[in-house]
């Protein structure tokens, strides 16, 4: 919990070759929590990149204040989305932890408001609701993302209309509890953080949000992610 008993936002920010988009999203970042008058730090978590990321990373946190940049290293071949909010986790000290990538996909949004008006344990974004949308993909990448999507609903009924995103907020121990349950890797893994949070009965609001495709670098799906997806998508049809 933050101090004094204030709410506090960590943002967890796992990079890999992310050096020309980190600068612009950590400053959209600072300033939409400055502006809402939000207390935040921002968490860097990189995967050795080649591209000199973690070089970007320490500018950055001189730049801001080691009380709202925390950079982390991590060399590992296990290295996913899951091992880097484990190991984020580790040095948050919000009461509030939000994910999200540092490709400049997702839009800075005041998800803090919607957590607020019905006090949920987990706020995510949805591309398949009310306005929201994908812009930038083409017909390929759009079929895989809505068919994925059907899938999953069909199969496991969440009861949330997106769950292939990261863009989210949680309750650090609602995170916590999740990262505890959940074994999926890769793409799989944020699919599976919706299905446990449902068992367990926690809260879920989903704000629509107009996802952009990478304005820097390139996509890391590819064909052993759709067939990791599959498979992770059928083991979870099989044990929930």
């Amino acid at each position: 919990m933050a101090a004094g008993g204030a709410d506090k936002f960590s943002v967890l920010l796992p990079t890999y070759n992310e050096r020309e988009n980190l600068p612009l999203v950590v400053w959209l970042l600072a300033r939409t929590f400055c502006e809402s008058g939000n207390n935040f730090e921002i968490i860097i978590i990189d995967d050795g990149s080649p591209d000199g990321t973690q070089e970007i990373a320490e500018q950055l946190e001189k730049i801001y204040g080691s009380d709202k940049i925390v950079t982390r290293e991590i060399i590992s071949v296990l290295f996913s989305s899951g091992t880097a909010y484990i190991h984020g986790m580790k040095h948050a000290t919000g009461n509030f932890i939000v994910i999200m990538d540092a490709d400049l996909s997702h839009h800075v949004s005041l998800y803090f408001i919607k957590q607020k008006e019905g006090n949920f344990d987990i706020v995510s974004g949805t591309r398949y609701k009310g306005n929201g949308g994908v812009y930038g993909w083409d017909l390929k990448r759009k079929l895989i993302s809505r068919g994925a999507n059907f899938i999953t609903q069909v199969l496991l009924r969440p009861g949330a209309s997106d769950l292939t995103g990261s863009f989210r907020l949680y309750r650090k121990e609602v995170l916590q509890k999740l990262m505890e349950k959940c074994v999926s890797k890769g793409y799989v893994f944020q699919m599976e953080m919706i299905v446990r949070a449902r068992q367990l009965g926690y809260t879920i609001g989903e704000v629509p949000i107009s996802f952009v495709d990478r304005v820097y670098g390139e996509s890391k799906l590819g064909g052993n992610e759709i067939v990791s997806f599959l498979k992770g998508l059928l083991t979870l049809f099989a044990t929930t």
